[in-house]
This record gives structure tokens, sequence and C-alpha cells, in this order.
């Protein structure tokens, strides 16, 4: 991964366009979830963001984060947690849970990567140990947010 950085500005000098086409663009797309979700062996989708329009040779970082994921009770209890653009796998990150108490934790499935030009619509899923859920509440929310962080 090639890294284009921005030049030092100085005062008085001329800001080119190519110059500004290596800001980072922000938050480019975003969804979230508030209800709590029971997790079944079939992997589900969670959260879907808005569709937006990638641009070749940007970098996107994608950050799906669940405040509380409880993996069943009980020996090799599992929650799986992916990022899918349409039925490719981006990334993924998994919890276990080898104890007999259930307990929760917050987890984080990050990812930086390009696209091809085009229109993009991310989902974050969810699928492991049947009696797992993934907590959500006010102020407990469920998000997956795609962030344009600048040229590739």
């Amino acid at each position: 991964m090639a890294i284009n950085p921005n030049t030092d500005f100085s005062s008085g000098a001329v800001l080119t366009a190519a110059q500004q086409n290596r800001f980072p663009r922000g938050v480019m797309a975003f969804g979230q979830a508030s209800t709590t979700s029971n997790i079944t062996l079939t992997e589900t989708t969670q959260i879907t963001a808005s569709a937006f329009t990638a641009v070749a040779n940007r970098y996107y970082r994608i950050t799906y984060f669940e405040p509380a994921a409880a993996p069943a009770a009980g020996a090799s209890s599992l929650i799986n947690l992916f990022i899918k653009n349409g039925a490719t796998q981006l990334q993924t990150a998994s919890v276990q849970n080898t104890g007999a108490t259930q307990a929760a934790n917050g987890m984080t499935v990050q990812l930086i990567t390009t696209f091809s030009a085009g229109s993009v619509t991310l989902t974050a899923r969810a699928s492991g140990t049947v009696g797992s859920f993934l907590f959500r509440a006010t102020g407990q929310l469920a998000q997956l947010t795609v962030e344009d962080i600048g040229p590739s």
C-alpha cells in the first residue's frame, strides 16, 4: 500500500487542486443499530451502511463497533463479526467464551482498504453460538462507519 501524503504548506504559496485532493474527505457512509440482537449459527445482517460512491485509488477506513458482545455461557461459545461488501468478506473478528458465565465485552472490527470506482454498500454481519447476543440500548449503539482517509 503506497501512501501519498500531502505537502507542507507555506505562507503565500498557491494551493493546487492536486493538493486539495490529497485531503481526507471524512465520513462517506454510516449506519447504526440500537436494539439487542440474538445470535445464531446463521450469519445475519446487523447494520447496513448508507450507499456511497467510491473513488478509485483512495483509502477507506471501515469500522464496525458493537458495545457489548456476549457469547453464550459454556465452553467454546463464540461470536463472529464480519464487514462485507455484498457477498465478499473484507474483515472479521471473533470473541470466544470458555467460562461457565456469560460476560459481555465491546468488539471492534476495522479495515483500511480501497475500492473500484462506483457505488458501494457495506454491511456488518454476525454469527455465533446459539444463546449469544449483541446487547444494544440508548447510549450503547452499534455502528458501522466508512471514512475516506486520503489517496492511495
